[in-house]
């Protein structure tokens, strides 16, 4: 869940079990996909679904987003940190408990759901255990983090603002909150830019003295 919040940009509610005014995805909002072809994830074989190379999410009741209104992620051609494969192991679980198709992604079977602080947990430990080589503490982490995570690895990879808030469906400049300068790859080459294009001249204005205009070929 933590990889699906991650990629997909996701709010706590949307993928956990929160009290909310956000609904968790649920198994029947996901679709894979093996090229063009749609698989039927409740019927198709595990084999099938292993071979998917894109996969979806559908927005019902979830906050801030279109009713209808579908996100898809294909793989990231890592074997574990894959939104397509995070989804075919969660389809894959729920299958072999007999889960209903209005079951939410985030069920656990003999033990308790996935809910924010759980995940927080699980990313605070994490945190702890890699130290501060990372630049912020354990008590800097929560939940809600992954959806400002995802954000920034996409500004990061020089993903335009605009495409970044079309994804993770932000109605307003309110996703500026969540991308930081403090991240080293946007501030590497800002030096060196601002130095290269602080050479210009600005086109004067009619009271300007005509003997400072640079004079030009006719």
């Amino acid at each position: 869940m933590i990889i699906l919040a991650f990629f997909f940009l996701l709010r706590p509610g949307e993928y956990s079990d929160a009290p909310s005014d956000t609904s968790p995805f649920r198994l029947e909002d996901v679709q894979l996909f093996v090229g063009d072809t749609r698989l039927d994830i409740f019927t198709a074989p595990t084999t099938q679904l292993q071979a998917a190379t894109f996969a979806t999410l559908t927005f019902t009741d979830q906050k801030n987003s279109v009713r209808g209104e579908v996100i898809g992620m294909g793989t990231s051609g890592e074997t574990r940190l894959c939104p397509v494969l995070a989804l075919i192991r969660r389809i894959s679980y729920l299958r072999d408990n007999a889960a209903t198709p209005e079951t939410p992604l985030c069920q656990v079977y003999n033990g308790s759901n996935v809910t924010p602080t759980r995940i927080t947990e699980v990313l605070r430990s994490t945190v702890a255990a890699l130290g501060p080589s990372l630049g912020f503490l354990p008590s800097d982490i929560s939940a809600r983090c992954l959806r400002a995570a995802g954000a920034m690895a996409l500004l990061n990879s020089q993903v335009d603002s605009n495409v970044i808030q079309l994804i993770g469906r932000w109605k307003s400049d309110a996703m500026l909150r969540y991308l930081h300068v403090q991240a080293a790859p946007v501030m590497r080459d800002f030096s060196r830019l601002m130095l290269s294009g602080g050479h210009y001249t600005l086109l004067p204005n009619q009271l300007v003295p005509q003997a400072l205009v640079p004079q030009r070929a006719c």
